[in-house]
């Protein structure tokens, strides 16, 4: 690993255009030769990458993040969706430790599996400046092998992180995965959302550059006058409530999206092959307890992902796509700026629904140079009052919908904030509602007939709607 990161080997080639190093597999091999790797088959295929940029956090925070898993899925919650702590090996000091850990790493679609790995991280510090984390599969892997169409195996894969000045950090970050597709899926959208950089090292430099600059908002923020409401979210109290249920929604959204199944559904004959729809029973206290109908499907549109976010965050135009806006004008009652890239903040946003007066919407939205999210939720305004007052954010019931734009695999996104790029994206949409409230033990065929009808209306609809305003219906 240490050998991955050197800028003056011949196992990575730098690109002429960007801070990313492709890899030289001819000279890999010859220099890391190793007889007990998988075996390789004709479905087997490896995905390497290496880049490097500056992150906003300093590199004992970067460590405290990475060991912990808790810590480790809020600090890349789209990535990452499960992880936990197996065994800890060697708890070391801040001279370095290794431990067992397990992760679920899912992005972009429900048409992409999810990717499962146990793996030993070991942490080691350089000197004075430099720390290194290095991942690597653990046969563990066989465990959760069964029933999935792929499964990934972790080459020595992390980063070097150099501790620079003003909180800063220097990145490198490595990604070496071989991946065996056991059962190849065959779908028109998978060539154009999976790429080099799907679950490669830029996604992770990314993620991290822009989750840190999230974080340094929630710990830097300065009391102000409670007489705005914008203002009163720039209280460090209620600023940091509101992030961490913001978070909480971002995350939940992301878990959903791990439905690569078609599942057998009375109606599924009317699904298309890109929809996806699951019930489940839900009894976490976060969440509305109950039966919950989720619907997901993805779209190629023929517009730059930028085209696609700003029309998704434009307030004037949510009516036209928004069941929740009642297609009627919203207001935006209160933002926070979670970064320095146009677009990147939570919102408050009070549609006018005269029947449903109480109701919010909270919404987080990001875009980056891979790709956008606009996550939102209604939330009540007696639980705004609660968390503006100091209630335990940990109760408050969220339950997401939203959007994630990914560009098509076919251009980079390196002119993401230019507005008038012409690049293809991949929309993908979820909606998750609650139907049947939790004092019912079970739900009937007739009533599981019913919901999903609806649901996947309510996504047909909509995925009408938002091509026919955006021009691109045919």
């Amino acid at each position: 690993m240490a050998e991955l990161l050197k800028f003056d080997i011949p196992i990575s080639i730098e690109s002429s255009i960007s801070n990313e190093f492709l890899f030289n597999w001819e000279n890999y091999e010859e220099i890391f030769s190793n007889p007990n790797q998988p075996g390789e088959s004709p479905t087997t295929r490896f995905e390497s990458s290496k880049v490097y940029g500056v992150v906003p956090m300093n590199v004992i925070e970067l460590i405290q993040n990475f060991l912990d898993p808790i810590k480790w899925m809020n600090m890349v919650p789209t990535i990452v969706t499960k992880a936990r702590t197996v065994e800890v090996l060697d708890s070391g000091d801040l001279g370095g430790s290794m431990q067992l850990m397990y992760e679920k790493l899912h992005i972009l679609s429900p048409l992409v599996e999810a990717r499962n790995y146990y793996f030993i991280r070991y942490f080691r510090k350089l000197d004075e400046k430099t720390w290194i984390m290095v991942d690597v599969s653990y046969d563990l892997i066989k465990e959760i092998q069964s029933g999935e169409t792929s499964h990934a195996w972790k080459f020595p894969s992390g980063c070097a992180i150099q501790d620079l000045e003003h909180g800063e950090s220097r990145v490198t970050w490595i990604e070496h995965v071989q991946v065996d597709e056991k059962i190849p899926v065959h779908n028109m959208f998978l060539p154009l959302l999976i790429d080099r950089q799907t679950y490669g090292a830029k996604r992770w430099i990314v993620t991290l550059q822009r989750m840190c600059e999230r974080y340094s908002v929630e710990v830097g923020a300065t009391s102000l006058s409670r007489h705005d409401p914008k203002q009163v979210l720039n209280d460090p109290e209620i600023l940091e409530n509101i992030m961490q249920i913001s978070l909480r929604m971002v995350k939940r959204f992301c878990e959903i999206l791990s439905m690569t199944e078609k599942l057998d559904f009375p109606t599924s004959s009317k699904f298309k092959s890109e929809d996806r729809v699951s019930i489940r029973k839900n009894e976490d206290i976060t969440q509305q307890k109950g039966f919950i109908i989720t619907a997901a499907t993805s779209l190629w549109l023929p517009l730059s992902c930028r085209n696609v976010f700003n029309f998704l965050k434009d307030n004037n135009s949510r009516c036209q796509w928004d069941v929740l806006a009642g297609e009627n004008t919203v207001t935006e009652l209160a933002r926070i700026e979670t970064g320095c890239v146009p677009g990147n903040n939570i919102t408050i946003i009070q549609p006018y629904v005269p029947e449903e007066k109480n109701m919010l919407i909270l919404q987080e939205s990001a875009i980056d140079e891979l790709g956008a999210f606009l996550i939102y939720a209604p939330i009540d305004l007696s639980t705004v009052n609660s968390i503006f007052n100091g209630g335990d954010v940990n109760k408050v019931s969220i339950l997401p919908s939203g959007f994630i734009i990914c560009p098509d695999g076919r251009h980079n996104l390196d002119t993401y904030i230019t507005k008038n790029a012409q690049n293809g994206s991949i929309l993908t949409m979820a909606f998750q509602i609650l139907i049947c409230h939790a004092d019912n033990a079970s739900i009937s065929l007739k009533q599981q007939k019913s919901a999903v009808t609806s649901v996947h209306n309510l996504l047909s609809s909509t995925v009408l709607k938002i091509k026919a305003t955006l021009g691109c219906s045919d």
